[in-house]
């Protein structure tokens, strides 16, 4: 199994993680995010010189722009991916996104269900979680709340989950393992994920799996395509399902100095389910 943090403590890296993205959050009030990845565009950059452009990052990764113009507070171009377009939300479920950062998912879920069932936004990040809720006060939205937590050891009660969504979060985990064991502690029978995240498709040289700013900016925590459907049927889900967004790897080699990123990692888009029986 890929052994990408082995020379660092979980507790270290997380804690460079929380650092990081709390500094984002403050950052983000005023208009000065350096968003997930130093150099990835912010949520609210113009359209391009052709009109065909998408207006924002968040377009490019498969949002419309009316749910990006519906939850544009929320918005710090921190995804890489858009889990809702697998997700298939139905009214009444009850929602939860790990790592759920300023709420921009969560935002869109609790539109999805349109005022019925909840979402529950899990994050490390206490500044985040502040804006989270604000930003869910501003949008009206009552059935949505956030939880400080981590999503190795969730603030959640056993099988009381339909859905789990999750955007470029789970490969900043230091401990995945507990992650997707806690995911299907928390789900329903029958429950499934939903999750958009950084995969390998080859080992990560040591340059970026041992360097705190490379893990931070969602590349050297990224595990293999095969340990991540191992974890995966560990944890005890079956029907997974991770397909590979090949043309993503333009995208994820501006995220650090290292221009090879993109030659190791891209962004996947994860479905599994936790069996009735």
């Amino acid at each position: 199994m890929n052994t990408e943090t082995t020379t660092m403590k979980p507790n270290e890296v997380r804690d460079y993680v929380r650092t990081r993205y709390g500094a984002i959050a403050a950052e983000s009030d005023c208009g000065c995010a350096p968003s997930c990845c130093a150099t990835k565009p912010a949520a609210t950059e113009l359209r391009g010189c052709s009109d065909d452009e998408p207006a924002s990052y968040s377009e490019k990764l498969g949002y419309t722009a009316q749910e990006v113009a519906a939850a544009a507070d929320a918005d710090l171009g921190l995804g890489c991916g858009n889990p809702l377009a697998i997700a298939g939300i139905r009214a009444g479920e009850t929602v939860l996104d790990l790592g759920s950062g300023a709420g921009f998912d969560c935002l869109l879920a609790a539109r999805q269900l349109g005022g019925t069932g909840r979402v529950i936004g899990v994050d490390m990040t206490a500044e985040m979680i502040t804006k989270a809720r604000t930003n869910a006060a501003k949008a009206g939205l009552r059935n949505v709340e956030f939880r400080l937590g981590e999503i190795e050891a969730l603030p959640v009660a056993d099988r009381t989950v339909d859905l789990i969504i999750s955007n470029c979060v789970i490969n900043l985990s230091p401990e995945k393992p507990r992650v997707f064991a806690e995911a299907f502690r928390v789900l329903q029978l029958g429950g499934r994920l939903a999750i958009a995240d950084i995969v390998a498709t080859q080992p990560l040289p040591a340059a970026l799996r041992t360097k705190l700013s490379a893990i931070g900016a969602c590349i050297g925590g990224a595990a293999l395509v095969t340990d991540l459907q191992a974890m995966l049927a560990a944890a005890g889900f079956g029907r997974i399902d991770i397909t590979l967004r090949e043309n993503s790897r333009r995208l994820i080699r501006e995220w650090t100095d290292d221009s090879t990123s993109g030659d190791f990692v891209v962004s996947a888009l994860i479905t599994a389910y936790k069996p009735v029986a």
